[in-house]
């Protein structure tokens, strides 16, 4: 097996070995993952931190030994939690790497984070771990991207999982997937904050996915992030003046 770690700041996870394929998530500094297979230059890859599948272009990561790989499962790995963190390559020129909030400090001793023969410093301060509500708000007016996992530019699941992250809690990538963790809560009236809502269209699949503010108000990546009204027919869009999303099933998360 075959292991790779990411040595940029954000990098496109695609659904084939092509530049111009579906971006389906994005693996940011300091993720590893385990290499299923190439095609010339792309491996498909499965992602450490959640289990995604997909295409990267071999430029765009770092390899991994398999020693390495696992040192990093057994322990627990800083993250970032400011929306923009510079990393300088004390190696290669001091080049600078802008990472997004929720990159991984692997390797981390220090300031110092060593990628094979690349050694980044942290500059300035990484931030801490703020609560739910204030990490949620933090993404307030981010751009609708779909695949996108920072503040610059985040899909649904991508933002119910990204704030679950900086709280210690990992979720699945999508929002289907995300629906099978927690448990039920059985009535609007019980939801609270962290509460996930989840969506679904004509078909009765679940496309949608947002984090429940209280029992009234709900934030998600809709076009952009923001607050809506929710009550037992979905979330109703005061910018529309209209429902635009179906409400399946609430779950708590923690």
């Amino acid at each position: 097996m075959e292991y790779g770690i990411c040595n940029l700041a954000i990098v496109p996870l695609r659904a084939e070995p092509a530049s111009r394929a579906e971006m389906v998530s994005q693996v940011l500094f300091g993720e590893a993952f385990e290499i299923m297979e190439w095609q010339g230059e792309w491996a498909r890859i499965i992602t450490t931190m959640d289990g995604y599948e997909g295409w990267i272009n071999g430029l765009q990561f770092a390899p991994l030994s398999q020693t390495a790989y696992k040192s990093l499962q057994k322990k627990k790995t800083p993250l970032t939690y400011r929306p923009i963190t510079q990393a300088w390559n004390i190696a290669n020129n001091n080049s600078v790497l802008y990472l997004p909030v929720g990159s991984s400090l692997s390797f981390l001793e220090g300031t110092i984070c060593h990628i094979r023969n690349d050694r980044y410093e942290i500059i300035g301060e990484i931030g801490e771990k703020g609560d739910l509500l204030n990490t949620a708000k933090s993404f307030l007016n981010v751009p609708y991207l779909w695949g996108g996992r920072t503040h610059f530019g985040i899909d649904c699941s991508g933002f119910s999982q990204a704030v679950y992250r900086l709280q210690g809690i990992t979720l699945k990538r999508d929002a289907y997937l995300q629906a099978e963790q927690g448990k039920v809560v059985d009535f609007l009236q019980e939801a609270k904050l962290g509460d996930l809502a989840f969506f679904d269209n004509d078909e009765g699949r679940i496309t949608h996915v947002g984090i429940m503010l209280n029992n009234e108000q709900i934030i998600h990546a809709s076009g952009k992030v923001k607050i809506d009204k929710i009550d037992m027919q979905g979330i109703y869009s005061g910018e529309l003046k209209k429902y635009t999303h179906k409400l399946r099933i609430i779950k708590r998360m923690v």
